[in-house]
């Protein structure tokens, strides 16, 4: 029998919690794309630069790239709550830049659950022009060199959507969802 597109619905998020990560480096717009996912998929959203401790945040502030030990912490309260949010039946989406492989695992293990992932994959002129025009975040542009260094791509990874982020933010959100309804979230 042949799929059609009611085969691909998203499930109802009281049936099925679904668990996703809007990932990339700074500028690259995981908030934004983020929160209006989650609110199309009905799902509560994370905002994790939130989740940083106030070390983290200093350092990032002062232009000093966070190391792996930096990062642990943090990860494992982002696949904490994700946890949480799936537990009491409740589907999420979370912004976390999850920059490198390990990191990636070490979320889906936190979270508990198969967890998805939303690239947002753009140019280095892109990037650089998005966080300059940013106010009043803690991260400087000066740092996107060290995340771009840091960056290993999820390339060849099950349940990753890349998405170009030169486009309008609505644009964004529906080609991810569309990637997570392809993967039959």
């Amino acid at each position: 029998m042949p799929n059609t597109d009611a085969d691909k619905q998203m499930p109802d998020a009281a049936q099925t919690p679904i668990a996703v990560i809007v990932m990339g480096v700074s500028g690259c717009g995981k908030t934004s794309v983020g929160d209006m996912l989650a609110k199309r998929l009905g799902a509560v959203f994370i905002e994790g630069d939130s989740l940083h401790p106030q070390a983290n945040i200093d350092k990032m502030a002062v232009g000093i790239p966070l190391n792996d030990d930096d990062r642990w912490p943090w990860l494992d309260v982002i696949g904490m709550r994700m946890a949480e949010q799936l537990q009491q039946g409740r589907s999420v989406v979370a912004s976390c830049s999850a920059l490198r492989h390990v990191y990636r695992e070490r979320l889906r293990t936190g979270a508990g659950a198969r967890l998805r992932f939303v690239f947002l994959n753009g140019s280095h002129a892109l990037l650089s022009q998005r966080m300059g025009e940013r106010q009043g975040h803690f991260m400087p542009t000066a740092l996107l060199e060290s995340q771009l260094a840091t960056l290993e791509p999820p390339t060849g990874e099950a349940g990753v959507v890349t998405v170009s982020i030169d486009q309008e933010v609505s644009a964004i959100v529906a080609e991810a969802e569309a990637g997570l309804r392809a993967d039959q979230i």
